[in-house]
Parts: structure tokens; C-alpha cells; sequence
């Protein structure tokens, strides 16, 4: 079984080369695997960093995208391109941290989706106001689709190929991390055993966030209603 690790990436120079030795770091060395990195056309340089670091690596493949643009496109853009049977995909700015990957990889053996989980036991976040109102807004997620999974908004997970294009990946891909919480619906509507495992994001060790919390926040109750509605009209599955 090979595993891909998926790393959609836009101005991330001074994050992407500590980020992939954390990764090789973390991984057993008799571990099939690969780093697939997603780059936006970065103006900072992230893919020169890339390639100036891990150009002779064949663990790392490295995808410059040109005339697209956006998280939820890279992460499929990625996806799509991966070898791996097991799936993984996380942020690069370390606030997922990689020395969970392998036991997100070890879980894949009895779940079909390993979620890295800010509010099960022993997860949490640095930013304490970014936690309390991610916290009540995946509580409302919980309470309008009847979801069982506590962190809608993570991102950080581990998928079983198969299970991830069983899905219509045109109805979940799309918009920004509104993503997942569509990936998660589908998942749980397909009946799919779903794991969350404790994470703690800490704060960024470089560059500045590219998330504008309350610009996010109008996009998430957009893409919830709109969900809601297709959910309500039989047209997610």
C-alpha cells in the first residue's frame, strides 16, 4: 500500500521545505509514500523552493498550477494525480502537524476517514478565540445535518482512494474549505465509518494568514444553506 500526502500550496516559500523534512521525519522509512505538493503559481517563490530542495527526490512531485486557482480545486487537482491507495491532505502552514500521519495511516486499516479533530480530547488551538468560535460553529453544523463528526472544519485527514472517488467529487470541490464539510455529509449519507483522532493547531511559524475569518465565516453559512437545500432535495448523495 502506498500513501500520498496531498500539500495544496500558495505562497508558502518560507513553510513548504520545513514542512516536507517534518513529513520525512514523521513517516517510517519502509513506508511506500510521496509528497505531492499543489502549487497556485506562487509569486514568493514556494515552487522554486521545491524544486531547489527536492528537485533529485522522488518522494516529492511537485504540480504548478497556472490557470486555476483555489484550495478546494488543488486539494482534487492532487488527488487526482496521487499514486497512493491511501490519501492524506493537510495545510502547510503547520498548523497540522505531522507527527499524527502515521497513526492517521494505521487507522485506515479499520475506518474509511481518519479526521485530525480540534474538539475530541486532547485536541485544541493556540488561537483560543479562533477555537471558542470554530467550537459553536461546528456545534450548529452538528445540530442542522446530524453529523457525528465534532471538527467539520478540519481538513486534515486521511482517506482510503477508492472511497474518496466513489464520491461525485464535482459536487464536493469546490469554494474553499467548505469542502470538507461536504465531503464529510456525503461520507456519513454513504455510511461511511468515520474516526477523529486529537489535533492542536498552533499558530503559523511564518508568513501571514491567507483566511480572513469573518469573509470565511459568510462563505460557510452560504455553502451550508446551499447544502442544506441540495440535502433537502435529494440532489447530494
Amino acid at each position: 500500500m502506498k500513501a500520498s500526502i496531498v500539500l495544496p500550496t500558495y505562497k508558502e516559500k518560507d513553510n513548504i521545505v520545513e514542512l516536507i523534512q517534518a513529513i520525512f521525519a514523521a513517516l517510517d522509512a519502509s513506508l511506500d509514500y510521496e509528497i505531492v505538493v499543489v502549487d497556485d503559481n506562487s509569486p514568493d517563490g514556494t515552487a522554486e523552493a521545491v524544486r531547489h530542495n527536492f528537485g533529485d527526490d522522488s518522494r516529492v512531485q511537485l504540480f504548478v498550477r497556472t490557470t486555476e486557482r483555489g484550495l478546494a480545486t488543488a486539494i482534487r487537482y492532487g488527488a487526482e494525480r496521487a499514486a497512493g491507495d491511501i490519501l492524506v491532505f493537510m495545510d502547510t502552514d503547520f498548523n497540522h502537524d505531522p507527527a499524527i500521519l502515521p497513526q492517521m495511516i494505521k487507522f485506515l486499516e479499520y475506518y474509511d476517514i481518519v479526521i485530525g479533530s480540534r474538539f475530541v480530547m486532547a485536541g485544541g488551538m493556540e488561537d483560543k478565540f479562533r477555537q471558542f468560535s470554530s467550537l459553536i460553529y461546528n456545534y450548529a453544523i452538528r445540530l442542522l445535518f446530524g453529523t457525528p463528526v465534532h471538527d467539520n472544519l478540519s481538513g486534515f485527514f486521511a482517506i482510503d482512494r477508492s472511497k474518496l472517488f466513489a464520491m461525485d467529487l464535482d459536487q464536493i470541490y469546490y469554494g474553499y474549505g467548505d469542502y470538507f464539510i461536504r465531503l464529510l455529509m456525503v461520507a456519513h449519507k454513504r455510511g461511511y465509518k468515520m474516526l477523529e483522532i486529537p489535533v492542536f493547531y498552533r499558530l503559523r511559524l511564518h508568513g501571514h494568514s491567507k483566511t480572513q475569518f469573518l469573509s470565511i465565516l459568510t462563505q460557510y453559512t452560504q455553502a451550508l444553506l446551499a447544502l442544506r437545500f441540495k440535502l433537502w432535495t435529494g440532489r447530494m448523495r
